[in-house]
């Protein structure tokens, strides 16, 4: 064994690697960027080496964890004998590998070669294929031109996938229905391919109806053993990215597992493979009313996709669900020893009958997107940070309070993963896990994963990889918050999104909307604010209450404006039932507010009290009580001052004050084509020029976060009135990118802008095409 590795990567791999090694009692290296300074993953590690420019300060990938040369001096440096690569950078590098062996040092994956030639798809399919491992119908050529891939895709027939030949992970995939469409996708995705890989080979692949995505999970040492360790179920997808992963897959009899195991075998014995990898297979999907599959009898039909030389993100479900036979025992594996072991040149000490499912494990990868959003990326400093516990359950995480979430990294943050004796149990475990997982300062999709998880379709295990985005377009209501501010649209207050258990029966009880709840709750800890802290003889003034106490009169309204994002701000009022004389107005202790009548806008009024017990806030109204999880972002320099963060059920909302005075002075120079940033992140292309005249839904620029490419559109015809944005400039969330003058606007003369109409255009037609996140 080793006795010291350097693990060239960050976040939550980085940690897991680590702790392994920190077990094996190995010596642990750290690598990091000047972002990445103060990161869980640099405090865990035994010593660690900053990575960038010397002369300035750089976080890029591209300077930091992308440097060969630098990663390989922090090795020598610290004296590490291996490299870890984790997953994504480096790890499917070939390069890399030859350069960890020119310098002397083992890298802790398969032979370069093994590397070089599954990451190449064509030539991959190839070499299984002569292994007899069937593949899916698509184009033959090494390097096909756009004319080859056109002819290709007319052979096979529609719909077909374009992939890019050298990418993994999903990274610039395009789906193509309509033939006229294909030479812009075509373009489109060597577009992406060339920016994430350096080369823009494509394959072109048959599409196959109701997919469902299964890989096979392999171990191979370099005494000519080579194992499987059982399948995972990766089919709930969005945009081909994973979103779910479980093992073992519900689909799969027991005839098709081991025919699907063998085939993965031979894939890794075709290239020489050693080490943990993974090999993919696309299944055709059922008849959602079709008998379970599990119990059909007979080989599934089942193709190659692509092998994955690396550690995958969803390996924690094999190593809870496999158990290995050790004497009468079975014990559970740990696949970064594993790989340790293999590349210490020790033989696997178990063969394929030793291996079996023991149980049922899923997980849920919980990112920096917003649901509410389209998913596109988010950021900010994580104020509150709570990690599910409990039996049954594993947190994979690379983050911690105070860590701050920028464009310039993979969105994913920490992964939720539970075990039961069966799925039924692992389902619930890890709903309620997610429930428990609080994290504010950062919108995140864990409360959409909870919901996810409850889709009956996914409960009964009829999952395919277009579920999801089906879901979202017809069910949507199945996927949305409760108490999402996107449901406050009655001023009653008293509707709700008709779902059980999410106050759809509201409207006949006159109990106030879960939506509303959020803005009461936002509304009362704001107030709880407002009160100052007592002498220290304990007398409070009672004119600086907020009690609303008049001379001879009912208590004063006390207004809280509030603000979510692309939200029509709200009014909240407040005041005071039992403040009818002095004693009463003085009586306000601190973390509680007496009883209140409160009302949002013009609608009904509601009885309600509020206690503040460290960041939760306990809101009853009108007898009901919900829980929230409180934080304040007090950064200076915030426009609109100390934003709230409540969070409930997995869910998270930022809850800003609203100055009405203040925008309107702002619109006052606003323009309605003014389009702003729907992401923090990088313009990655400038496609148009000050003055050039545009039509409606023309591509303007594009902008990229966190591997995620986002088109910016025209949303309207009209001229380039204005253009601030620059190929290579970072832009903050809502920064004022491109001004589009409507024709008769332009005809008319110039237009006003300036900074305020970032405001305006925050909640007017900010067009965008569709997303093609290429995150890894």
């Amino acid at each position: 064994m080793f006795d010291t590795v350097l693990v060239a990567n960050r976040g939550e791999i980085a940690l897991r690697v680590i702790r392994t090694l920190r077990r094996l009692g190995v010596r642990s290296v750290a690598v990091f960027s000047d972002a990445d300074a103060d990161a869980p993953h640099v405090r865990e590690a035994d010593l660690a080496v900053r990575l960038g420019p010397a002369d300035r300060s750089d976080s890029s990938a591209a300077e930091t964890y992308l440097r060969t040369d630098q990663i390989l001096a922090a090795a020598r440096r610290t004296g590490a004998q291996a490299v870890h690569p984790g997953y994504g950078f480096l790890a499917e590098n070939p390069g890399f590998a030859r350069a960890c062996a020119d310098a002397g040092l083992v890298f802790i994956g398969p032979p370069p070669g093994a590397v070089e030639l599954m990451g190449d798809k064509i030539n991959a399919k190839e070499a299984v294929r002569a292994a007899g491992v069937p593949v899916v119908p698509g184009s033959q050529a090494t390097a096909p031109t756009d004319g080859e891939l056109v002819a290709a895709a007319d052979e096979i027939g529609y719909p077909v996938l374009l992939k890019p030949s050298a990418g993994g992970g999903g990274k610039g995939m395009r789906l193509v229905r309509d033939p006229a469409d294909l030479p812009t996708e075509i373009a489109a995705a060597r577009r992406v391919a060339r920016t994430a890989f350096g080369d823009d080979t494509l394959l072109l692949e048959r599409w196959v109806d109701r997919p469902r995505h299964i890989e096979v999970q392999v171990l191979a040492d370099a005494h000519g053993t080579t194992v499987h360790l059982g399948e995972r179920e990766c089919s709930l997808q969005r945009r081909h990215q994973k979103l779910i992963e479980e093992a073992p897959s519900v689909l799969l009899n027991a005839e098709t597992r081991a025919a699907m195991g063998a085939a993965a075998v031979r894939a890794a014995e075709s290239c020489g493979y050693t080490g943990a990898g993974t090999v993919e297979f696309i299944v055709p999907g059922i008849d959602p009313d079709a008998p379970a599959a599990a119990s059909a009898e007979g080989v599934r039909d089942f193709f190659f996709m692509e092998m994955n030389t690396r550690l995958q993100v969803e390996h924690p479900v094999t190593e809870l669900a496999v158990a290995v036979a050790v004497g009468t025992d079975a014990a559970r594996l740990d696949l970064v020893e594993w790989q340790l072991r293999v590349a210490a040149g020790e033989p696997l000490t178990f063969t394929q009958s030793d291996v079996s499912f023991l149980g049922h494990a899923i997980e849920a990868r919980i990112c920096a997107e917003d649901p509410e959003r389209d998913f596109l990326p988010t950021g900010g400093r994580i104020l509150t940070l709570d990690e599910p516990r409990g039996e049954g359950i594993r947190v994979d995480s690379g983050v911690a309070p105070g860590t701050v979430i920028t464009s310039a990294y993979d969105p994913m943050l920490a992964k939720v993963i539970a075990y039961g004796p069966d799925r039924p149990t692992a389902l619930r475990r890890l709903r309620a896990a997610l429930a428990d997982t609080r994290i504010l300062g950062v919108t995140t999709n864990t409360g959409f994963l909870r919901r996810l998880l409850a889709h009956p379709e996914v409960v009964a295990g009829r999952l395919d990889t277009g579920l999801v985005e089906q879901t979202a377009q017809q069910q949507p209501a199945l996927l949305t918050a409760p108490y999402s501010p996107v449901n406050a649209t009655d001023p009653a207050g008293t509707t709700a999104p008709a779902r059980p258990g999410t106050g759809a029966d509201a409207a006949a009880t006159g109990s106030p909307s879960p939506a509303h709840l959020l803005y009461y709750a936002a509304a009362l800890a704001r107030h709880l604010e407002l009160t100052p802290a007592a002498t220290p003889d304990g007398w409070t003034d009672p004119f600086s209450l907020p009690s609303g106490w008049r001379l001879g009169g009912t208590p004063a309204w006390t207004t809280h404006r509030l603000r979510t994002p692309g939200q029509d701000p709200v009014a909240v009022r407040i005041r005071s039932i039992t403040a009818g004389n002095v004693a009463d107005a003085t009586d306000n202790s601190a973390g509680l507010t007496r009883e209140v009548e409160l009302r949002l806008g013009d609608g009904p009024s509601h009885r309600a009290r509020a206690t503040l017990a460290g960041d939760r806030l306990h809101l009853t109204v009108d007898g009901l009580q919900t829980t929230f999880s409180l934080a304040t972002d007090a950064t200076p320099g915030l426009a609109a001052g100390p934003v709230t963060w409540l969070g409930v059920e997995g869910d998270a909302w930022p809850l800003h004050a609203h100055d009405p005075v203040g925008e309107t002075a702002a619109g006052a120079g606003a323009h309605h084509g003014a389009l702003t940033a729907p992401m923090p992140g990088t313009v990655t292309v400038v496609k148009t020029t000050a003055g050039e005249t545009v039509r409606k839904g023309q591509p303007l620029l594009v902008l990229e976060a966190m591997k995620m490419e986002h088109v910016i559109v025209a949303p309207h015809d009209g001229v380039v009135a204005e253009l601030r944005a620059t190929a290579g400039a970072t832009v903050a969330m809502e920064d004022l990118l491109v001004v589009v003058a409507p024709t008769e606007e332009a005809a008319a003369g110039p237009v006003a802008t300036g900074e305020s109409a970032a405001g305006d255009a925050a909640a007017g037609p900010v067009a965008a095409a569709e997303p093609a996140e290429v995150r890894s």
